[in-house]
């Protein structure tokens, strides 16, 4: 079964009571004998009429495949990832700006991203089909359900997807070193982030489409950043402009 077809399983109780409050399609939760979950989960189940059934807490984590559920697990639809002309659309219009990650393959670090991205007011987030981790488990947790409330929309290639992009009037920055002083950039919008992979960075031809190179001034003696926390640097020195 496909990645875009088979339910996944989320635990803990944020990243469930965000997935109803978003209205995500739930098939039913569990909930383990000796745990108490909160008022809000318990009623928002009632309200979207998703069954909740207790179960015993070995059985939650198994289904989880972590002793971390806090007592709560949910079976819910995949992800639907969005139209990528859609989410042009969307930011382009909006004067916002959008990340995209330059095959990001670890789901903690994508999971990261997405919530950050979300919280400091993101349009989307985009992504490539090929060498990108699936929106499976441990992103959902990582985000704490923020991935339920962005857009996300997977690409061919993220190149095409970023000249695509310039066309309808948007601007593309790339994070990466031997650029600018991210802290002394005046910002365009609508604008998309582009960051890569902790060991490779971003891609030749994603950087050929950069319309500016922003690098983060590092003084310490380690001189590379975990990519989620370069990412929410980036996004903070961005949203600074839009303020």
């Amino acid at each position: 079964m496909s990645e875009e077809n088979k339910s996944i399983v989320i635990w803990g109780r944020n990243p469930v009571i965000e997935a109803l409050k978003a209205g995500r399609s739930l098939e039913k939760i569990l909930i383990a004998h000796d745990s108490h979950p909160p008022k809000e989960l318990l009623e928002l189940a009632t309200k979207r009429k998703v069954k909740v059934q207790k179960v015993s807490r070995q059985k939650v984590e198994e289904l989880a495949g972590t002793k971390k559920t806090q007592g709560v697990v949910a079976l819910i639809s995949p992800i639907k990832y969005t139209d990528e002309d859609k989410l042009i659309e969307k930011v382009i219009k909006e004067k916002g700006f959008i990340v995209v990650l330059d095959h990001i393959t670890d789901p903690q670090n994508v999971g990261n991203i997405i919530r950050t991205t979300e919280v400091l007011g993101g349009i989307g987030i985009v992504v490539p089909r090929e060498r990108s981790s699936p929106m499976n488990e441990t992103v959902v947790k990582a985000s704490t359900g923020a991935i339920f409330y962005l857009p996300i929309a997977k690409v061919g290639s993220l190149s095409t997807f970023l000249e695509k992009f310039k066309k309808k009037g948007g601007w593309v920055v790339a994070v990466e070193k031997g650029g600018k002083n991210i802290n002394e950039i005046d910002f365009p919008f609508p604008l998309a982030i582009v960051v890569g992979s902790e060991g490779k960075g971003v891609s030749k031809s994603v950087l050929d489409t950069a319309d500016i190179i922003a690098t983060i001034p590092m003084k310490g003696k380690v001189t590379s950043l975990n990519v989620s926390s370069a990412t929410a640097i980036a996004i903070w020195e961005v949203v600074k402009k839009l303020i």
